[in-house]
């Protein structure tokens, strides 16, 4: 993709996202920006790194390898943000820096495992699904603590905070209740895990709402990267 346009977007960006902080009462410094690449190539992800993006996310964990496999990690942290099967965790599990999906114990416990194989601890976040659709993953709001609680006794996982995907609607409402309720659980889970620092929530139409309303993890990719052709 053409380079200018590809840093136009992304210095974009990170004025919208700094404009949205000097307007909530928020420090941009504590905003975490994770560009979201999935289906773009290689080069696009490099364009961007090379703008000053650190942080980029994949959805599947067979683009996320062969992608690693391309750029490496050098300057670039990355994050698997989309549902995660046991079976594939292997894949990652030695250069993944967040696994934003986690939303069972037995998922975590796998990841458990090929952490310890690879002698790392892997950072993780702790999918709820705030918006009682059933076609998204993640736990339900009041079963969060218990996940925690059992997922802390795992020795090679940081459970570093909560991720949440809002409901797709044009009601800017029940977005914002969506993301109030993540919000709800994870100040009083951060009361009880020191390791909690990230609240992940808000994605290219929402994350200004995301901000208003606490999130300090943002997953933007059409903003960046141009909307994607799925039919490729």
């Amino acid at each position: 993709m053409d380079k200018q346009y590809l840093n136009d977007n992304y210095q974009s960006l990170i004025r919208d996202i700094k404009e949205t902080c000097v307007r909530t009462g928020k420090d941009f410094n504590e905003i975490t920006l994770i560009a979201v690449s999935k289906t773009f190539p290689a080069e696009d992800i490099n364009i961007v790194r090379e703008a000053g993006q650190v942080h980029f996310g994949e959805n599947k964990v067979q683009e996320l390898k062969s992608k690693f496999d391309i750029l490496g990690n050098e300057n670039i942290n990355w994050h698997l943000i989309g549902h995660l099967q046991t079976n594939k965790v292997k894949y990652i599990a030695d250069f993944v820096h967040l696994i934003h999906s986690v939303d069972s114990l037995k998922l975590a416990e796998v990841i458990n495992e090929q952490a310890v194989k690879h002698n790392r601890k892997i950072d993780i976040l702790v999918q709820v699904n705030t918006s009682n659709e059933d076609q998204k993953s993640g736990i339900e709001p009041e079963e969060a603590g218990d996940l925690c609680s059992a997922i802390s006794k795992l020795g090679n996982i940081n459970i570093k905070g909560l991720m949440t995907i809002g409901m797709f609607t044009d009601d800017e409402d029940i977005i914002r209740n969506n993301f109030k309720a993540l919000k709800t659980v994870y100040d009083e889970l951060k009361r009880v895990y020191s390791s909690f620092q990230y609240l992940s929530m808000g994605m290219t139409s929402d994350y200004r709402i995301a901000i208003e309303e606490g999130a300090n993890m943002l997953r933007i990719g059409s903003a960046i990267f141009g909307y994607r052709n799925y039919s490729i």
